[in-house]
């Protein structure tokens, strides 16, 4: 059996709510408020809370009570209708006034509950407990779902927080830019502060004046939690940002110009994560000082027949890896690309991701994804493609850049302009998505 939460001061601050400090003792109170109101029959729901703060809550309320919780990629219509099939006893969660979704649904409370004369208790839950049945992204194919217990997360955000607050300093106030459904925002946005002696913070901010407002409202010290997406908006913004202890990265490789450039504007080391929905975090890297990846403690890699399997630590059995790592030891390495990233052409190999980091440093190009068509016949020779945004330039002012810098046989053709891409929250462009954007504009 393990506390839902750390045995700490009552009166420490967990969390901030706007500027407002929560303590240890408030959010108990609110946990066991929120699972008291949960039908007793409940055994699986979906947490559509868009607050972080009433999200956690209602989080750990269904821990505390063995609720699973499911996280889908996304809440379209069709999404739901799948999870319904699957789960017919399923019960909506949120802080809004009504759902959108035909499912029965309750409104969490959304005032904070009257502090108790009596010292709450923090409940305890099997270590084995599953709690989380979170899916994919679909920025590689159908959203999988993968189930996430109560022991493994304490151990992952462990981990985490010894490696990331030794690089701050010391337990800070988290401040996320990312969606909290997904596995990075989760365990860093939520497990890593909660769980990790730090502080939760409720703000989702999006543009950097945003960022600037929500750090702004908290005590030093602070990290922040981002993509590089977001990172490169931070660089163009003229904001005069607080002091940051440390500046978290994922859900896209971080090139090292941008790494150097964050670090020069803010003041603040850049570390990058990596992980997956399968794995969850396993590695960081401080990319201005050392290319390769050092893994969390307890985690071991070993490689077989050209295929990295990741063991131990917080993980629940050896789990095989889909990107192509070279390993300098059972703990070090470095990322060459997903599998499934992975071109060739004419005999000339390079991955996606490194050929998207190259459009989107374009002077004028504000965001760009390369992709391949599918050829018409296997004997066909494939090219590459690319959609781009970039307002104020032409067609041949990109092709001579990427010429530059690009063999060649990766020149995209065609290159097609777009006003915007259609990113997620974590930066990303669901493969649903991409295949739709290409039907309409290659078709």
């Amino acid at each position: 059996m393990l506390p839902i939460l750390p045995k700490t001061d009552m009166k420490a601050i967990v969390a901030y709510h706007g500027n407002r400090p929560i303590t240890q003792s408030e959010f108990l109170g609110d946990i066991e408020a929120l699972a008291t109101n949960l039908p007793v029959h409940t055994r699986h729901v979906i947490n559509l809370c868009k607050d972080r703060y009433w999200f956690s809550a209602t989080l750990f309320a269904c821990i505390s009570r063995g609720i699973l919780t499911l996280l889908p990629n996304s809440i379209a219509p069709e999404i739901v209708a799948e999870l319904v099939s699957e789960f017919p006893d399923l019960l909506c969660l949120g802080d809004q006034n009504s759902s959108v979704h035909p499912l029965p649904y309750l409104q969490v409370s959304i005032a904070h509950t009257l502090p108790s004369l009596e010292v709450p208790k923090v409940p305890s839950v099997p270590f084995d407990l599953p709690i989380l049945r979170v899916y994919t992204s679909g920025s590689t194919g159908k959203p999988q779902g993968h189930i996430k217990t109560f022991g493994r997360l304490c151990q992952c955000a462990t981990a985490e927080a010894e490696r990331l607050w030794t690089i701050a300093g010391g337990p800070c106030a988290v401040v996320g830019t990312v969606p909290f459904q997904h596995m990075y925002g989760l365990e860093s946005t939520i497990f890593l502060p909660l769980l990790g002696n730090g502080q939760l913070t409720a703000r989702l901010p999006f543009f950097p004046a945003d960022v600037l407002a929500a750090l702004l409202e908290l005590p030093a010290p602070r990290i922040l939690v981002t993509t590089p997406f977001h990172l490169r908006k931070l660089v163009e913004s003229n904001q005069a940002f607080p002091s940051i202890a440390a500046i978290i990265s994922a859900t896209a490789p971080l090139s090292l110009e941008l790494a150097e450039s964050i670090e020069n504007r803010l003041g603040a080391p850049v570390v990058e994560i990596y992980g997956s929905t399968e794995t969850g975090q396993i590695a960081t890297r401080l990319p201005t000082h050392n290319p390769r990846w050092l893994a969390y403690d307890g985690i071991v890699l070993k490689q077989e027949h050209g295929l990295t399997t990741a063991m131990r630590g917080h993980l629940e059995g050896p789990q095989v890896l889909n990107d192509m790592l070279e390993l300098h030891s059972s703990s070090q390495f470095q990322l060459l690309g997903r599998n499934s990233d992975m071109v060739n052409i004419v005999g000339k190999r390079s991955s996606l991701a490194y050929l998207n980091q190259i459009i989107i440093q374009l002077p004028g190009v504000t965001d760009g994804v390369f992709f391949s068509p599918k050829t018409e016949s296997e004997h066909e020779v494939s090219r590459l493609a690319a959609f781009v945004v970039a307002p104020k330039l032409q067609l041949q002012d990109i092709q001579s850049s990427l010429l530059q810098k690009l063999d060649p046989v990766f020149l995209p053709r065609p290159i097609i302009f777009l006003d915007a891409l259609p990113r997620d929250g974590n930066g990303k462009i669901p493969a649903s998505v991409m295949t739709e954007l290409i039907t309409r504009h290659l078709s």
